[in-house]
């Protein structure tokens, strides 16, 4: 028997086996998996009830809310293809995306109202536009909004049989280093076949904690337009856990939803876990519930990986993937013949890690061949497994690149050791290449967010003339810290090869993030004179 491979199966699932319990919170609404349920299949009818057709890009431009949850079953159920807009965009780059994906419905939350009326009349394809909350003023929005819509329409649930299982179901947009963003198409297959790889690796390590069941309680941190918040809008609801959102990430609300909710799970960015780890008010509230934190997004650190479990008390591991991967790759926990301890326990568990069941990684060279398994020489990480996305929206000749051999090319540049843990050291265009010396930007901010003082670090290549480039460290410190440059620089000396060390530090106020909370590197590398166009040699 062969029953198509689809996320609409999950939701299905939940409701029939968990009708009565809470699969979502948000703020001060909680709705059973019944009802969640319910309201996708309204989504649905309203769609169908509208003209959408099979295939039509359908767009959502909103913060983290249960909404926006809704739309991953509701608009899949109605036979299209989920479109969800970054909300950090800007006008000119949201159009860019609109025009490419060529949505036809668009659903704004209302305090994106202003930023669409600026671009709307440039994006032809858009038919309609439901305002998400709030009641529509803008002649341009359709008369009802999102849950008034949902109470007139009919539910609906398609045949899932009828399903291709390789047709598009999400289209995400990259925000990665090309001048524009690229629509990731990923099928009803990739997306299906995801979740149950993430939750057949909480199987893969020494301990229960990270295993995905219906007592985990996830904290949405990430938001939703980046890869699913990781996937979770499917591994959550297929074992009947439930979803905790937050709109906006802000550490005294974590730590208030933690304490209220019996959070037992989060996914941040290295970024969000430092504003928790270093923020005063995190002993006033019970964060006991805590199980894990997973950091991806970025590199992390032991550091980082020590401070939280200290002071966070739960584990804390790594996970690495890619937009283009649904997203997840690998995660870092200690598998069971692995034996570290202490300090190289929390080395391995801020490692890029190792991949997750279903998925293939090699660390290859200039040549297409493995590196040595030795933790020492570089390659290029390149992937192949049944979350691969099916290709680039409308861009053949990238997509055969970045398929190029029939291995996922990702760009970014690692080793790999005997036990087969993945660490990244860079991305291909970030390295850094000092008189002909490959130097690894995320090595010396590991090196950097050591010090007792850095709050965060970022290195970046700057223009010299004896060497082409070399490392320039730009450092935000921590409340009442002092350390100045020379007391940075030491510490890095202490550590470090001489010529990977940072030739000047520049502290700044913050650094520049992206809507998920990345660091932009590339707008300070423009800032400070290159745009390191470098290779691994």
């Amino acid at each position: 028997m062969k029953i198509p491979l689809t996320p609409i199966r999950f939701l299905r699932y939940a409701c029939e086996q968990f009708p009565n319990r809470v699969g979502v919170v948000c703020g001060g609404q909680r709705f059973t998996y019944a009802q969640f349920a319910d309201r996708a299949a309204r989504l649905a009818g309203a769609l169908i009830t509208a003209g959408a057709k099979p295939g039509d890009r359908i767009a959502f431009l909103g913060t983290n809310c249960h909404r926006l949850l809704e739309a991953y079953y509701g608009v899949l159920e109605a036979g299209c293809v989920l479109v969800p807009l970054n909300i950090r965009l800007g006008a000119e780059e949201l159009a860019f995306v609109l025009n490419d994906a060529q949505a036809r419905f668009l659903f704004v939350e209302s305090i994106f109202v202003p930023l669409v009326e600026s671009f709307r009349t440039t994006v032809a394809s858009i038919e309609t536009s439901f305002l998400l909350d709030g009641q529509p003023q803008a002649n341009w929005l359709a008369s009802r909004n999102y849950d008034d819509l949902l109470s007139v329409s009919p539910p609906f649930q398609c045949d899932f049989m009828q399903i291709d299982e390789d047709s598009v179901a999400e289209l995400f947009y990259t925000s990665g280093s090309s001048d524009r963003p690229k629509g990731v198409m990923l099928t009803h297959r990739n997306v299906y076949l995801h979740a149950l790889s993430v939750i057949a690796a909480g199987q893969t390590s020494t301990s229960t904690i990270g295993e995905m069941s219906c007592k985990t309680v996830m904290l949405q941190t990430i938001p939703l337009f980046h890869a699913n918040g990781w996937g979770t809008a499917h591994t959550i609801t297929v074992v009947g856990g439930t979803h905790v959102m937050i709109q906006h990430f802000n550490p005294v609300e974590v730590f208030r939803l933690i304490e209220e909710e019996r959070v037992t799970t989060c996914a941040m960015v290295p970024t969000m876990v430092t504003a928790l780890v270093n923020s005063p008010a995190r002993r006033n509230y019970d964060l006991s519930s805590l199980q894990i934190v997973i950091i991806g997004g970025a590199a992390s650190s032991p550091t980082l990986v020590k401070e939280v479990e200290e002071k966070l008390g739960c584990t804390c591991i790594s996970g690495y993937g890619l937009t283009e991967t649904c997203p997840t790759l690998a995660k870092s926990q200690v598998k069971s013949d692995v034996t570290v301890e202490g300090e190289q326990r929390y080395a391995r568990q801020a490692m890029t890690g190792f991949a997750i069941p279903g998925v293939e990684l090699r660390v290859v060279g200039p040549d297409g061949k493995d590196v040595p398994h030795d933790g020492a020489v570089m390659g290029e990480i390149v992937a192949r497994g049944d979350v691969v996305m099916e290709g680039y929206w409308r861009q053949p000749e990238a997509t055969a690149a970045a398929m190029e051999g029939g291995w996922f090319h990702t760009g970014d540049v690692a080793t790999v050791d005997r036990y087969n843990y993945i660490q990244i050291v860079d991305r291909k265009k970030e390295i850094i290449v000092s008189g002909g010396e490959n130097i690894s930007s995320l090595e010396v901010e590991k090196v950097l967010l050591g010090h007792p003082d850095v709050y965060e670090a970022v290195v970046i290549p700057v223009p010299h003339e004896k060497w082409g480039e070399v490392p320039k460290a730009l450092v935000t410190l921590k409340p009442g810290a002092l350390a100045r440059e020379d007391d940075i620089l030491e510490f890095c000396r202490a550590r470090l090869s001489h010529y990977k060390c940072p030739r000047s530090v520049e502290f700044l106020a913050s650094l520049p993030k992206s809507g998920t909370g990345k660091v932009l590197k590339r707008e300070l590398r423009q800032k400070y004179g290159t745009s390191s166009q470098s290779t691994v040699a």
